[in-house]
């Protein structure tokens, strides 16, 4: 069983993926995606949004970190995505399930869902163009407005090239509204002898268990389940493994969130400082009843150091949760 860290744009950046992988469980992460236009980015910009390049393409727990691109024309994401493997990324993934309208309009994720077609060519580029030592892997939904479609685009995938497929159990359409259509998998499979990856509404090791058994996938991607539950991908290898594991409590959780905060980027803005803390609070708010607490007190908070002062006091005491150690 492999677990993948999902690539989540504006939250799960390289400090994010710092600490959820230091917790353990993930096998893989991915990177918010690259927009691509027509340009060869300098590698600036890939160490910008994968700054683990600079460690070989490894996360401080030695996690592989794999670079993801976003756009439309198959040559310029191939001039890319050769440069993110020579810098050191472990492959790439492409994207073509991001759902917003801002990517959409200017035709890249989703919206390709609906062109098969070239989604194979930006595959073929990519795969032509990357050492085939490196991995291309694809991120996809069942289909834009419906899954009518889903053959056809996984089709597209595995005569691209790709060496795995993350399939999102959701349309476009559908967005993140529950639930996650993990029985629509099993036909695509029968038609791929590429590695699947199953993504979408795991938040606790029993939707993981579920998942596996109704997509028939072993491996799986977590994404805002992982932000809700810091631990979840240990969680779920220990219990997968039979190990004894003590889950985290909302007092260690205050504490990771106190130290990613104090070692973020300097260049980082405060709007987007404070904005990321609130959206990875009203997840969180999900499994611990003090971050329902916590995120009251800094909701309307604008300013970083304001942030940071109130993460400190619960730092120095956070007895707000009622969620104490479990075990698996």
């Amino acid at each position: 069983m492999k677990l993948v860290l999902a690539p989540m744009e504006g939250v799960v950046d390289f400090k994010m993926r710092e600490l959820l992988t230091d917790l353990g469980g993930f096998d893989l992460c991915v990177t918010e995606f690259i927009r691509v236009v027509d340009l060869t980015f300098p590698r600036r910009v890939f160490t910008r949004y994968c700054p683990e390049l600079l460690n070989g393409g490894y996360t401080r727990a030695g996690t592989p970190v794999r670079v993801q691109l976003l756009g439309q024309v198959p040559h310029a994401l191939a001039a890319n995505a050769r440069k993110a493997v020579k810098l050191g990324s472990h492959g790439v993934d492409l994207n073509f399930g991001c759902p917003a309208k801002t990517v959409n309009k200017s035709r890249g994720g989703a919206v390709l869902l609906k062109e098969p077609e070239q989604i194979y060519q930006i595959i073929k580029a990519v795969r032509d163009a990357v050492p085939e030592e490196h991995q291309v892997s694809a991120k996809i939904r069942l289909g834009f407005d419906d899954d009518a479609n889903s053959t056809e685009i996984v089709d597209a995938v595995q005569q691209g090239g790709a060496s795995s497929l993350a399939i999102h159990a959701r349309t476009k359409r559908d967005g993140y509204k529950p639930p996650a259509y993990w029985e629509k998998i099993p036909p695509l499979l029968s038609r791929l002898t590429i590695p699947v990856v199953a993504n979408g509404e795991i938040w606790q090791v029993e939707d993981a268990l579920l998942c596996q058994t109704r997509s028939q996938c072993q491996d799986l991607m977590l994404g805002r389940g992982a932000l809700a539950t810091p631990d979840l991908a240990a969680k779920i290898k220990a219990h997968v493994n039979g190990t004894h594991y003590t889950s985290l409590t909302w007092e260690n959780v205050v504490y990771h969130i106190l130290h990613s905060s104090m070692h973020q980027d300097e260049n980082m803005s405060e709007k987007y400082f404070s904005a990321r803390t609130k959206q990875w609070l009203s997840y969180l708010k999900r499994q611990y009843s003090g971050a329902h607490v916590l995120f009251d007190e800094i909701k309307t908070l604008k300013s970083k150091d304001d942030v940071m002062k109130v993460l400190q006091k619960y730092a120095m005491s956070p007895d707000l949760d009622s969620n104490h150690n479990s075990e698996v």
